[in-house]
């Protein structure tokens, strides 16, 4: 029931620590599932998820850990693989409230990223949202619906604010003529 874009992992590879041994060929198969990605934890599956799409979105082999992991194509493949964890997550535990509240977030986060890598260089923007199999839809502009209590609201707090604006001419006036007197006096 878990969508295949979601499924990256094969279940029977082995954890990154223990792919290279050589004693793992003739281990028996129970203790190749103990140490496979199957039972790992989510942290250890997230980790292999997020290598995987970052190698998918690296420009060459030789981008290890210069300043293109700070950049945003590096970013946005972070955040879809936390978002792909969540979602599988949140397909299991469909109540679970704040894992949601923090896949919305992840979710914004990417959005903007995307907005921004978008605006800068497109061309690595189109690369990144094909790579990692992701829609882009900008935003739409935000336009507030004008009623007549909304005006009237609107027009009281500019007339509350204007006349604490006068209020506070006031008193600056007084404290500017204070000041002046302090300095005259002291000329003298």
């Amino acid at each position: 029931d878990i969508p295949s874009h979601l499924d990256d992992l094969p279940p029977t590879m082995l954890k990154k620590d223990y792919a290279s041994l050589p004693i793992m060929n003739s281990v028996d198969d129970v203790v190749k599932r103990v140490l496979s990605l199957e039972m790992a934890s989510q942290r250890e599956k997230l980790k292999v998820k997020t290598q995987q799409l970052v190698e998918k979105v690296r420009r060459s082999p030789n981008d290890n850990g210069s300043f293109e992991l700070l950049s945003p194509s590096f970013t946005v493949a972070i955040l879809t693989a936390k978002i792909r964890t969540l979602e599988e997550h949140l397909q299991r535990h469909p109540k679970d409230k704040s894992n949601r509240r923090l896949m919305l977030l992840e979710l914004d986060r990417r959005r903007k990223m995307l907005g921004y890598l978008r605006r800068v260089n497109y061309g690595t923007f189109e690369h990144t949202c094909k790579e990692l199999d992701i829609q882009y839809c900008p935003p739409q502009p935000y336009t507030r619906r004008l009623t007549k209590r909304w005006l009237v609201k609107k027009a009281l707090c500019i007339k509350v604010f204007q006349e604490k604006q006068k209020l506070k001419a006031a008193v600056r006036l007084k404290q500017r003529r204070k000041w002046q007197a302090r300095a005259r006096a002291a000329r003298e």
